[in-house]
């Protein structure tokens, strides 16, 4: 099977207090939309309809549900602009943005090295491919979070199954998102996106250790 990984990320947002694998997958589509580009008003009104307002952080909430909430409050207080500059401030740039999301980067500390040609191998024996129109390379983290989001929720189970998602999390994810989120930790005037970088660590902390238990 061929498949074409497509330009614009899922961009459903299912509650993130349920294990079922949709959730799982719309998570991963959720934060590689919001990596791939700034959310407009519709996606921030839709995530910010997740939770009912005057709902409040409670201590027993499990601590991916906290991190939910913040981002839920900052897309009901935060109007479309000041996402938008705040992600060209710091992911565009015309020479080396605040943040680079590329896997190599963090991997072997250029872009365009040994670890995104690991990546195409991988999606080679899956039969993905990168659309021509998308400008990302194959190991954004937006990428790799739809290549989860299809290993998770497609069709077609010689690859999207549970084994696949272990191998490829393990090999192409698991050794950088935590110094991808340290790299926004480390910038304080990145208030919004911060919250998108606590989702993605605790996420994917959670992720890893769902698979270590395989």
């Amino acid at each position: 099977m061929s498949e074409t990984m497509k330009e614009t990320p899922s961009t459903e947002v299912g509650d993130v207090g349920l294990p079922e694998d949709l959730a799982r997958a719309d998570l991963y589509g959720l934060i590689a939309r919001l990596f791939h580009e700034a959310p407009d008003q519709e996606l921030l009104d839709q995530i910010a309809a997740s939770i009912p307002d005057g709902q409040e952080v409670q201590a027993e909430d499990a601590p991916l549900g906290k991190v939910w909430h913040t981002v839920v409050e900052l897309a009901k207080s935060n109007p479309a602009k000041a996402w938008q500059d705040e992600f060209d401030l710091n992911f565009i740039s015309v020479g080396r943005p605040n943040i680079i999301l590329n896997g190599s980067f963090y991997m072997a500390g250029y872009l365009n090295e040994r670890p995104l040609v690991e990546i195409r191998r991988a999606l080679d024996a899956f039969g993905l491919e990168s659309a021509e129109e998308i400008s990302e390379t194959e190991d954004h983290i937006s990428a790799v979070c739809e290549v989860m989001r299809y290993l998770i929720a497609g069709d077609d189970v010689e690859v999207s199954n549970l084994t696949n998602e272990r191998v490829f999390f393990n090999d192409h994810i698991r050794p950088w998102y935590g110094d991808l989120c340290d790299a926004i930790d480390d910038i304080p005037e990145m208030r919004l996106y911060q919250s998108v970088g606590a989702l993605t660590r605790e996420f994917l902390d959670i992720e890893g250790q769902s698979f270590d238990m395989i």
